[in-house]
């Protein structure tokens, strides 16, 4: 234990040792590898005069460097395209990344680009369907960038939801080079979330116009930046932080802005120094480690991020040989205080959140509190007490500083004195399955619902159903055949402007699906992410209509009630998978060969044997 830290706290303790512990076979043959690779794998130094004749001939002023050998190149994978508000900026980080590689003696060059949908776009179509396997396919495109054997050193530039757990998982197949998380930052604040998703219900009532509708969106959504609600994209950069993967405080400065570019220069300044052996050498692969791993999912907890991180994380743990489960999610779960109120969990967005202390303030608290592993290796600073100190940028440059106390305790709060003493993401079973609920988006008195069930197979088909005012009465949702080999697991945002009124004219309302919500999970209690999925004949496809279903927070409990023999002796119903138009066909291997969400819906780790 490092002088100074707390002592950790028993749960996380007893979670990282069984983490541990189960994880030792895979976390040995990974290491192994990435040994490997780190002595024999591709290198420049095994390169022929052709191959890096090749290498370097569109390096232009740097070609010299290149050629001569001995300097740090680093290698630059970007998720760049203007689609993505979150990405636009990477289209200038190129020649200016390049500049400050030189401004230390090394080199750097564009090593790849990797596919980004922005979910905002195709939520609630068909394209929705291609999105959690954008992730494997961000992988591979890493993977395919970083196999030139040419860099001692990758800076990895992605935000969005599927995008950084993708780069992160193809980046560790390379894990013996060091690399870093280079964000682009939040755009400033817009319409007011709340009042957002006020329009959004009124809209769902028929009382909003399109042309309203699109007003309050198009003045949420209005400049260049990642979205500021706490989605997936938001808690990829806070998780990114605590995993010590980012120059420390990077997560949530605005584009633009000379702090944003100070903290690119010293991102890639940092590179170099840690470059594969150079003296600071921090492989990628080392860094993520179990206790890293541990670290992403009490920041999770502690800040109310997004549910998708209970499907991506046990993806990016398995590409470092780790093995997690929603067990240990739910056991921290009951250990970590929520200690931010961030929307959808809260009123505030990110960059209030950022004001009021953000992630320096956060890293400080839970560090104090023993809920951290303050002792992993940090790839953007010496240790995880780095990203406990704000970042300033003063004439003299570039600085940190202490933060002592949230800015706003209606935002962000000590871990001693905590929105809610839990984290608020539950593991709920039964025998309906295992599925995860986020307690904490859902006040207490709807923590327990016990209501019939109104069983759909899409969430258009519950749409219809709410305008026809056949779901005026207390209800338990339940949409199937929306899991990852089902249709690939889209998000099912459009299922929450109707529950909300429904919930908002006193009727107990729940979700029940195996599907997902994601980061804008909301006021509605739902059991979501449910394994195993109808596709596989889980329970879920055996529900009816009528049948009573109880969704319990309190208890962790997830069941049809009444005559379970009977509902269990069911014969399940025949789910018809998505296989064609808007090329969800090109996606088949994927959906076909996925495992459940329990253990990251990855086909490709699945198919790999990892």
């Amino acid at each position: 234990m490092l002088a100074g830290m707390a002592t950790l706290h028993p749960t996380l303790s007893r979670v990282t040792d069984r983490i541990i512990e189960r994880s030792r076979p895979g976390r040995a043959r990974y290491l192994d590898h990435i040994a490997r690779e780190r002595d024999a794998g591709m290198n420049r130094t095994m390169l022929s005069c052709s191959n890096l004749a090749h290498g370097f001939a569109g390096a232009l002023e740097d070609q010299g460097t290149i050629k001569a050998g001995g300097r740090v190149n680093i290698g630059i994978v970007t998720a760049f395209n203007d689609m993505l508000s979150a990405h636009q900026p990477y289209g200038a980080y190129p020649p200016q990344l390049k500049l400050f590689a030189r401004e230390v003696g090394a080199t750097a060059q564009v090593a790849g680009g990797v596919p980004a949908m922005c979910d905002g776009v195709t939520q609630g179509t068909v394209g929705m369907e291609l999105s959690l396997f954008s992730r494997d396919s961000i992988a591979l495109a890493t993977a395919v960038a970083l196999s030139h054997g040419m860099f001692e050193s990758a800076a990895l530039l992605g935000i969005c939801d599927k995008i950084v757990p993708g780069l992160l998982i193809g980046a560790l197949r390379f894990g013996h080079l060091p690399m870093l998380f280079v964000p682009g930052g939040p755009m400033p604040s817009g319409l007011p979330n709340k009042e957002k998703q006020r329009i959004r219900q009124l809209a769902a009532e028929g009382k909003a116009s399109k042309a309203e509708l699109l007003e309050a969106e198009s003045a949420s959504y209005h400049s260049p930046g990642t979205c500021t609600f706490y989605g997936t994209a938001n808690s990829n950069q806070m998780m990114m932080e605590l995993m010590g993967l980012h120059i420390p405080g990077a997560a949530f400065v605005n584009p633009g802005t000379g702090l944003r570019n100070a903290m690119n220069r010293a991102a890639m300044h940092r590179l170099a120094r840690i470059a594969l052996r150079q003296p600071d050498e921090r492989p990628l692969g080392h860094c993520v480690d179990e206790r890293a791993i541990v670290n992403a999912i009490v920041g999770l907890l502690a800040t109310g991020g997004s549910t998708n991180h209970a499907i991506h994380l046990p993806a990016i743990a398995r590409a470092a040989g780790i093995r997690i489960d929603w067990q240990d999610f739910d056991e921290l779960s009951a250990a970590v205080p929520l200690i931010a109120r961030v929307y959808p969990g809260g009123a505030a967005d990110v960059n209030q959140f950022h004001a009021a202390g953000g992630m320096a303030f956060t890293t400080r608290t839970l560090l104090d509190a023993g809920l951290l592993h303050g002792d992993i290796l940090t790839a953007g600073g010496e240790s995880l007490a780095d990203y406990a100190r704000d970042p300033v940028l003063y004439d003299t440059g570039l600085d940190w500083q202490d933060i002592a106390a949230s800015r706003d305790d209606g935002i962000l709060r000590s871990a001693t004195n905590p929105f809610r003493p839990d984290g608020g993401m539950r593991l709920v079973t039964g025998n309906l399955g295992r599925a995860i609920f986020k307690t904490s988006a859902v006040d207490e008195e709807r923590w327990t619902i016990e209501a019939p069930a109104r069983v759909f197979d899409c969430q258009d088909a519950v749409n219809d159903a709410f305008r026809a005012g056949e779901l005026e009465r207390d209800v338990v949702v339940v949409v199937r055949g929306q899991g990852p080999r089902a249709n690939g697991m889209p998000e099912l945002h459009k299922l929450t402007p109707a529950l909300g009124v429904l919930q908002d004219r006193g009727f107990k309302v729940a979700l029940v699906t195996d599907g997902r919500m994601s980061g804008a999970s909301g006021k509605v209690p739902a059991a979501i992410h449910l394994c195993p999925e109808a596709m596989s004949a889980g329970p879920i496809a055996r529900v009816r209509d009528g049948d009573m279903v109880r969704l319990c927070g309190h208890s962790g409990t997830l069941d049809v009630v009444g005559d379970v023999a009977a509902f269990a002796a069911r014969e399940p119903a025949v789910i018809a998978p998505s296989t064609h138009g808007t090329a969800r066909e090109l996606f088949t291997l994927f959906r076909d060969h996925s495992d459940d969400a329990e253990a990251g819906a990855c086909a490709m780790l699945s198919a790999a044997g990892l």
